[in-house]
């Protein structure tokens, strides 16, 4: 392939034939280290310079200039397990009907190789901002070794382009996710007597207001902030009144509230003492008036807010999610990506970044 003016039919090819090789090549979340060798070797046969920590693998346009503003190109390598509904290899790229089979195919393999192959395109080009691609690990587990572990190494950037499976509409708006212990007390005795209090009893009433609890603010572009109970633990004798129940609450939080306050609201009308485990996935939306938001509009793409979590809710500068692929394949038995998204994404990418750049 010519360096300078690459080909979007040889990209295709050499995306194709790169997101087979990842497929083929299990990358569970934290066992993403033969991935990160198979990029880490697709950019340095393209005469690309990178850097590597854990398996991160990230390279900046020939042309990189400190005083120009930079874009992140970021999707991951990482992927789930795969379930037990696969009736195909999960780790063989099978090829059927245009539709190219095995696990992370879709989520986020396709996205990942899209991206690459954009960065490319733009890499050898003397261009107004900086690209910086990065391939990132642990982002179906959030995890600490992933995006947020490199960010320091990074320029600040202008936007991030998070590569899911969007179908190619653009997600300006994304759900941040806060995972919540709850411990409801009550006193101990003999269940044969009147006497105690029942923790599980007590931790009921906390369930029948989560189960019909409607935050007090919900957003114009992602609607309400959701708390779902999701895992119930009390008691361990049959005779004994418990006197402690735990629960766990899965929150959905939208750009309507930072965490602190979505905590603080339930913690208003729940008995249980509440302890979030982190506080690290925050929602995001993209500012108004910013530039993104026109591109999208001069390219006619589909703007919307997205309810699943990626590595957007981690990335502290404006960001959008969009892709080739479908979400509602993610995870699923059978993963699969078609051909032709692989090279409507690529283009995408390409017409996005130019529009944004030159307009």
């Amino acid at each position: 392939m010519n360096l300078t003016e690459p080909d979007i039919d040889d990209l295709f090819e050499d995306a194709l034939l790169l997101l087979k090789e990842l497929i083929e090549t299990p990358s569970i979340s934290k066992q993403e280290n033969y991935t990160a060798d198979i990029i880490q070797q697709f950019l340095e046969s393209e005469g690309i310079p990178l850097q590597k920590s854990s398996n991160n693998i990230w390279a900046f346009n020939k042309f990189f200039d400190a005083k120009k503003p930079s874009i992140l190109l970021n999707s991951h390598h990482d992927t789930v397990q795969p379930n037990s509904g696969y009736t195909k290899d999960p780790f063989q790229a099978i090829v059927e009907d245009d539709k190219l089979f095995g696990l992370g195919s879709n989520d986020a393999a396709g996205c990942l190789v899209s991206l690459i192959a954009a960065f490319h395109y733009f890499y050898n080009k003397e261009i107004p901002y900086n690209i910086i691609i990065a391939a990132t690990a642990e982002e179906e587990i959030s995890g600490a070794n992933g995006i947020e572990s490199i960010l320091g190494q990074l320029p600040e950037f202008e936007l991030a382009i998070v590569g899911e499976p969007t179908l190619m509409q653009m997600a300006v708006a994304e759900k941040g996710l806060m995972v919540i212990d709850a411990t409801v007390k009550g006193k101990a005795g003999h269940a044969a007597r009147e006497e105690g209090v029942n923790a599980i009893y007590e931790a009921l009433d906390d369930l029948n207001t989560i189960k019909d609890y409607q935050f007090k603010k919900v957003s114009p572009f992602l609607g309400k902030t959701k708390a779902t109970a999701t895992i119930i633990q009390g008691g361990s004798q049959h005779n004994v009144i418990p006197d402690t129940c735990q629960y766990t609450l899965d929150v959905r939080v939208t750009d309507s509230y930072a965490l602190d306050e979505a905590l603080e609201e339930l913690q208003n009308v729940l008995k249980a003492d509440l302890k979030p485990r982190s506080k690290r996935l925050n929602s995001s939306k993209v500012p108004e008036g910013h530039k993104i938001l026109s591109v999208a509009k001069a390219l006619g793409l589909e703007l919307y807010g997205s309810p699943t979590l990626s590595d957007q809710a981690l990335i502290p500068y404006p960001s959008i999610k969009i892709g080739p692929g479908d979400s509602a394949r993610s995870h699923s038995p059978d993963e699969y990506i078609y051909h032709e998204e692989i090279k409507t994404g690529i283009e995408g990418y390409i017409n996005i970044l130019r529009e944004y750049m030159f307009s």
